[in-house]
């Protein structure tokens, strides 16, 4: 088969939600298969799919998108994407100046009023290229905040830099090119971004609130594999839309199988034209982190490897969602990674699976079980008269990460579960004894105690935390001496 008739037999496959393994025979797909199936029993739970020259190597979920309805991950299960958002916004700039609506040089003081002195010749381009010196965030994702307020704050803030000069990652320089977007397209940001990209790229499980959503595959989050949680796209429907805290910035939702419709349709040039295409995968900006340089193009990060090839990426994460896109242009190889039980040890799994298919001879170390459920595991399948040997098995399989927090973070856990009660408090003594002069650790014991109707232990828990120094336990104190 052609290769032109090949990729068009894939992107019809695709757009059917089909899913589609070409080559399960390959060793290739033996090797990451194996070593993600193989993860799964210590927490892994996500999608992959890995595309070389137009041949689709593997494409497949593992784990559950849902474990109260045994629904398993695969690759029409929707993720949320995190900040690989912003390769959408910055698309639609670019759409946008095809368009003839807007100019990369234009400055913002173009769209919005007021703009303070200091930001007004700040441009598109800076925007687009973390280059313009606005910080990265003022306030959290779900905090409430107007359209108003949110960039009458922005704008009052002190920039970084002197916009041009410098990288600096900024979520916030995004919200703007989001505004812009509906500015200049008299649309809302998720409606011009539906039109003009998602439904000419056929990918129809994608975004934040106007995709019908197949409620089936909706993931729900684990994170770390303790923390269960329903997928923020409820939470866009409860709150019937979001505010610019995450708007265009991050937040977006899709599957692995669009994400394959949404590269194939920039690198056939079905939304940018060729000219637009190269502004947006070429560098604008370097910058290091003293080990290896990088540039920042639009949406997407820009390295040259020690063998030369040029690698694009992009990783986004809200905690318990992680996800990773990978692309080398020039050697047609994209990979989109997918994780709705992040932690530290499979946040980063999408760069795993690209030193695999660079390497032939590269095997990694097996998929490690995160601290957090490592300890969870442990006080569910042992008795508390092993509290010691949990310690000394944290300190010899995860001498690195082991220190207060994953204890008292797994005790309030519990608490909060009001589950294994007597365990909690257990590991909040371990923790007390391990760092005796921490006046918040003495503050979860005393809530431990309290939780177990031990008011004396609670109470010189609590004054214990307050005579070192952590005043919010003398609320507590005060409230179990009155009783």
């Amino acid at each position: 088969m052609k290769r032109t008739l090949f990729i068009l037999f894939v992107s019809t496959l695709l757009q059917a939600g089909v899913i589609t393994t070409f080559a399960q025979n390959s060793s290739l797909y033996t090797k990451i298969d194996n070593y993600l199936t193989a993860g799964v029993e210590n927490g892994f739970s996500g999608a992959i799919a890995l595309v070389k020259n137009g041949e689709v190597i593997i494409n497949k979920g593992y784990g559950y998108a849902n474990k109260d309805t045994q629904t398993l991950n695969n690759p029409n299960t929707i993720f949320d994407i995190g900040s690989n958002t912003k390769q959408f916004t910055a698309t639609a700039i670019l759409k946008l100046a095809e368009l003839g609506k807007l100019e990369l040089t234009d400055s913002i003081a173009t769209y919005f009023k007021n703009v303070p002195a200091d930001k007004q010749g700040i441009t598109i381009h800076q925007l687009l290229s973390h280059s313009a010196g606005f910080v990265d965030a003022i306030g959290r994702d779900f905090t409430e905040i107007s359209q108003e307020d949110f960039f009458q704050q922005l704008f009052a803030t002190k920039l970084l830099f002197e916009p041009g000069t410098k990288y600096e990652y900024s979520n916030t320089g995004y919200s703007i090119l989001g505004r812009i977007i509906e500015l200049t397209s008299g649309q809302p940001y998720e409606v011009f971004l539906k039109e003009q990209l998602f439904i000419p790229a056929g990918m129809h499980q994608t975004g934040y609130l106007l995709p019908t959503w197949n409620s089936k595959q909706i993931s729900r989050s684990y994170n770390r594999g303790i923390l269960e949680s329903d997928s923020p796209i409820l939470r866009y429907q409860k709150d019937k839309g979001l505010n610019w805290h995450l708007k265009a910035n991050g937040g977006i939702n899709a599957t692995q199988n669009d994400l394959l419709l949404w590269y194939q349709a920039l690198k056939t040039n079905k939304i940018l034209s060729k000219t637009s295409y190269q502004k947006l995968i070429t560098p604008h900006i370097s910058y290091g982190n003293g080990k290896y340089t990088y540039g920042y193009t639009y949406g997407w990060t820009h390295r040259v490897l020690d063998n030369k090839m040029k690698r694009l990426a992009h990783n986004g994460s809200n905690g318990a969602y992680s996800h990773s896109i990978i692309w080398f242009p020039e050697e047609d190889i994209y990979i989109t990674y997918a994780t709705n039980a992040n932690s530290d040890n499979v946040e980063f799994i999408a760069y795993t699976i690209t030193r695999m298919l660079l390497d032939e001879n590269y095997t990694p170390k097996p998929i490690k079980n995160n601290i957090y459920a490592f300890i969870m595991r442990y006080v569910e399948q042992n008795p508390l008269q092993t509290s010691n040997n949990l310690i000394k098995l944290l300190k010899e399989q995860y001498s690195e990460e082991f220190n207060k927090r994953p204890l008292n973070t797994i005790g309030n856990l519990l608490l909060q579960k009001n589950k294994h009660v007597d365990w909690a408090i257990e590991l909040f003594k371990q923790n007390m004894a391990l760092n005796p002069q921490d006046g918040n650790l003495w503050d979860s014991l005393g809530d431990g105690y309290k939780a177990n109707q031990q008011k004396e232990e609670a109470i010189k828990a609590y004054q214990k935390a307050v005579s070192l120094g952590y005043k919010d336990a003398q609320q507590k104190l005060t409230a179990l001496l009155t009783k």
